[in-house]
């Protein structure tokens, strides 16, 4: 089974079309290229997707700490767009030209892991125990620790203050339940402002906004029946005009850029849109609590996690890349880390650095991490991710009732498990 999936995807990958190289500078050594770089260091070569000033200037400052911080190695970095990035690590591992470490989105993984391409570290110095469960279960597969989580992030719900101030109403916070949520987006849908909204978008990006609500309602993302009551609030709530009906086509920044407009009273997003509410709207007066549960009797709101893993390549030395995962794995190297990057350390003891428990909103986040669970983990997600999120945008557009996209998406996902086996 494993062989099909890896030829199929290989044949699929390089149908698409194969690339010169990878994008923004340099060549990537191969995984077999141990030669020195400078001194007679071996190299230890990096691939990573990352785009805003911050993430380039945090991953440098992190290659020159782990630089500075022995004599045996000499790690790099090459960017490879995110929109290419597991098309070329499945080119990748057809041609053998493949880095010592990838950075990759948690929730691609496990598809790798059983492709093969990384190896097994559990043996490294690395200290699991102190790593949150939701980002660890992401980088494993039958006991077995094939890296470490990288950053970790989820989302939560901003409010206006200044909208619910002039409404003469209370705050949510982490008693709000569906029915407190509702009747809140209803009162404060007037004057060009929308309740709520998020992004649900037609991708996995709207699946990673949406899935939480149907994990609240009781379902999972292979249990849609379970989960149907999430169908219910969404459509009966976009039919009210308090759930935006733009959200099918609006993506987590275009959600975020219509908060900040006060377009919204309310939105579900995640902690890498303040840099740029502080950067672009300092005097926006709003605030991040957990999103709402079912109802009184429920614990809290499940959301999504997201952000990134580091895993090494399998090879016969992987000495270099297991030995750069140790060094992010001290406490305060991820602590700065993750300053800069704009998420939260996937280690408990770092995410209670002051940093982020002294602020108010930073620390709404951490509280939503607690109820966080990763996308799967499967190696099949993007068959999942595709039949979750189509269910979602034929509920929001009121193309079929809930009950009815509850029974058609459970069908595609049932489907997509029974390909599995």
């Amino acid at each position: 089974m494993k062989k099909r999936m890896v030829s199929v995807l290989l044949c699929l990958a390089m149908a698409a079309g194969m690339m010169a190289g990878c994008s923004g500078g340099g060549d990537s050594k191969g995984s077999s290229d141990k030669e020195g770089t400078t001194g007679g260091k071996e190299s230890v070569v990096i691939w990573d997707y990352f785009e805003t000033d911050a993430q380039k200037n945090m991953m440098q400052d992190m290659i020159d700490g782990f630089n500075e911080s022995q004599d045996k190695y000499e790690a790099s970095h090459v960017y490879v767009p995110f929109a290419d990035y597991e098309k070329q690590l499945t080119l990748g591992m057809a041609s053998g030209e493949l880095p010592d470490l990838v950075i990759l989105d948690g929730c691609g993984m496990a598809s790798f892991i059983e492709m093969d391409l990384f190896g097994d570290v559990s043996a490294a110095d690395i200290k699991w125990d102190e790593y949150m469960e939701g980002p660890m279960s992401s980088t494993m597969a039958d006991g077995k620790h094939y890296g470490i989580p990288f950053a970790t992030n989820c989302t939560a719900l901003f409010y206006n203050k200044d909208i619910f101030d002039a409404a003469k109403m209370d705050y949510p916070d982490e008693n709000t339940t569906w029915e407190d949520f509702r009747e809140m987006a209803k009162a404060l849908t007037k004057d060009g402002v929308t309740g709520f909204g998020n992004a649900a978008t037609g991708t996995d990006e709207g699946t990673f906004q949406c899935l939480q609500w149907l994990y609240t309602a009781g379902g999972d993302y292979q249990n849609i029946k379970g989960g149907m009551d999430a169908y219910k609030l969404m459509q009966e709530m976009v039919a009210e005009g308090s759930w935006s009906k733009d959200c099918v086509n609006w993506t987590q920044s275009d959600a975020n850029n219509n908060f900040v407009a006060g377009n919204l009273a309310m939105q579900q997003n995640g902690p890498w849109q303040i840099p740029g509410i502080e950067k672009d709207a300092p005097e926006l007066n709003y605030g991040v609590t957990v999103l709402p549960k079912k109802d009184a009797d429920s614990g809290q709101a499940t959301s999504i996690l997201g952000g990134e893993n580091m895993g090494a390549v399998k090879q016969d030395n992987m000495d270099g890349a297991i030995a750069f995962m140790e060094y992010y794995d001290q406490t305060d190297v991820m602590i700065e880390c993750m300053k800069q990057y704009g998420s939260f350390p996937p280690k408990t003891e770092a995410a209670q650095d002051s940093y982020w428990t002294d602020d108010p909103i930073q620390k709404a986040f951490i509280q939503q991490l607690d109820t966080s669970i990763p996308r799967g983990p499967s190696a099949s997600w993007p068959a999942y991710s595709d039949a979750i999120q189509t269910g979602f945008q034929e509920v929001m557009t009121s193309a079929k009732t809930p009950e009815k996209a509850s029974e058609d998406t459970q069908a595609a996902v049932d489907k997509v498990k029974a390909s599995e086996k």
